[in-house]
Formats: structure tokens, sequence, C-alpha cells
């Protein structure tokens, strides 16, 4: 079955973040065919009819557009990215007071199938730490956003498991249909992940209702139980399809991804809450967890 190229844009801060999400689109590039397109909002501090804009305020903007684009073109070559996968117009520059707002129209100008963002610079290794305009984008982005921690060392085979959290909610139903796509497109297995943290992310107390193993050991029975409903879901979309399903347990969230082992070319697929607008990124506190602490790139899916 021929796909079209996934349309991939990235978000570019020069000095402000790494490369990790050129490094992203780099390792997309490695799995199928794309179209890459990077994108530099600079932060405008007057008003438009200001004549601020006249003279010195000018030549800053040209200054700074013509240093995004040589950055990211570099950035680009230095990971590989082959120039057929990059778009005619491969670097885009665009003045505004909301970053975050100028990202998004600029993807749907773009079709982008996904934006992918940086993380802040002193990010601990193997983490993504959201900056303000990130933190935006995972409250109200109407596409798909790919995040990928500081440092993270990506498979030179492009992406070799698709996994996915899974609890048979509405919004996780959404995840496993993209990451079941996906992992049909690109020919490889599915892993669908539960997670059963320990200690006050799972109840308000642990007096009371018996002792916390005996609730680990019950959650994570409830876990495989959900696993088997979406592993007869996926199967019923793609039934050759391979896939296995895992519980990653541990005392709180970073043991309980660290639970799970993690491979170079692992990209995980999380489900947007429905708190937020209607077909949109809202993530709650358990994406939020998961996001902060899971050591392979991440897409989140709007509801």
């Amino acid at each position: 079955m021929p796909y079209s190229p996934l349309r991939v844009m990235v978000a570019w801060r020069p000095g402000k973040t790494g490369t990790e999400a050129i490094n992203y689109a780099a390792w997309l590039a490695r799995t199928c065919e794309v179209r890459i397109r990077v994108v530099t909002v600079l932060s405008r501090g007057w008003p438009l009819t200001s004549l601020a804009r006249l003279s010195d305020n000018d030549s800053w903007v040209a200054r700074e557009a013509r240093r995004a684009e040589q950055s990211a073109k570099a950035a680009l070559k230095a990971a590989g990215v082959p120039k057929a996968m990059v778009d005619d117009e491969p670097v885009v520059t665009i003045e505004s007071s909301s970053e975050a707002t100028a990202l998004t129209h600029a993807a749907g100008e773009f079709g982008a199938d996904m934006l992918l963002l940086g993380t802040q610079l002193h990010s601990p290794a193997g983490r993504f730490r959201a900056g303000s305009t990130a933190d935006a984008l995972l409250h109200y982005s109407p596409i798909a956003l790919g995040l990928s921690p500081r440092g993270r060392r990506l498979s030179k085979n492009g992406v070799t498991r698709v996994n996915v959290s899974y609890i048979d909610t509405a919004q996780s139903h959404t995840a496993l249909k993209r990451a079941a796509d996906l992992a049909k497109r690109w020919e490889v297995p599915l892993r669908m992940l539960a997670f059963t943290p320990k200690g006050a992310t799972m109840y308000p107390t642990e007096d009371g209702f018996g002792s916390s193993e005996d609730l680990m050991i019950e959650w994570r029975e409830q876990a495989l139980a959900l696993l088997d409903r979406g592993l007869d879901r996926a199967h019923t979309r793609y039934p050759d399809l391979k896939i296995e399903a895992e519980v990653g347990s541990g005392h709180g969230w970073e043991d309980a991804l660290g639970a799970i082992k993690w491979k170079k070319g692992d990209l995980l697929v999380l489900g947007s809450s429905t708190l937020g607008p209607f077909g949109r990124v809202f993530i709650g506190s358990s994406t939020n967890q998961i996001v902060r602490h899971c050591p392979a790139p991440t897409l989140i899916t709007p509801a």
C-alpha cells in the first residue's frame, strides 16, 4: 500500500534548545519517506505599527533569521537528513509575539502530521523538560507533538518498534489506533504498555486499603486484563500485526518506566485527555509524568 510522505515540522530555537528535535526528524527519515520543514519564531517585542520596527530592529530581524536558517541547515546536515526529504522551503522564520500560536498556524499551513519540539538545554540527560512554549502546546495543539529527551541516542535503522501506553479509555483507544497504524506502515512490532506506579500517584493514602504490596498485585492484574482487551482491539484492526504486552511496575513513575526495557529504536505513543478542546492535545497528570520520565521519544496524539 503506497503512503504519502509523513509531513514533519520541527520547532527550532537556536541557542535555547539542543538538536534533539532535528535528530528526531532524521530518525523518522530513516524510517519512512518524510517531508521536513524547520520553523523558527522570533519573538516580537513591539507592535506592528511601532516606529521601532524601522531601521535597527529590521536589521536585527534579518540577522536573526539568517542565523536561524544557517544553524538549522547545519543541524539537518549533521543529523544526516537526505536533501530529498527536506521541503522546498526548508527553513521558515516567523515574527510573532506568541511562539506557540505561530507554530500552530505554521503547522496548519504546512499540513504537518506532527510537530517536533526540543527539550530545554539544561534538562537532565535522558529526560524531556518542557519550556513555556512546549507547555502551552501540550495543552492545546491541534496536531500530534513529538518530544525527545536530551541526549537520546536513536537507532540508525529508524523506528524499530512502536509502543503505546494503554489503559482502555477513549484516549488510549485513539493512541492505540495511531500506534497500530504506524507499526503497520513501518512494518515493525507493536508493544502495548501499562504502568502501575506504587505510592502517592496510585491512591490518596496507603492506610485503610490493605498492604501496598497487595494493591500493587491487584493493580498489575487489572492492567494485564486491560492490555488483553487492547490486544483484541489491535488484532481486529490488523490481524497479522506482531503485538506484545508488558506492565511496568515500580515505586513512582520513574521506577515504573525504568522497569521497562527500552531500545534505541523505540517510539512511545500517548493519548491526550479529553478535558481539553475537542480534537486537541491536553495532557493529564499521568501523561505528564510519563513524558517527564520516559527515556524514549514520545508522540502525543490529539484527543
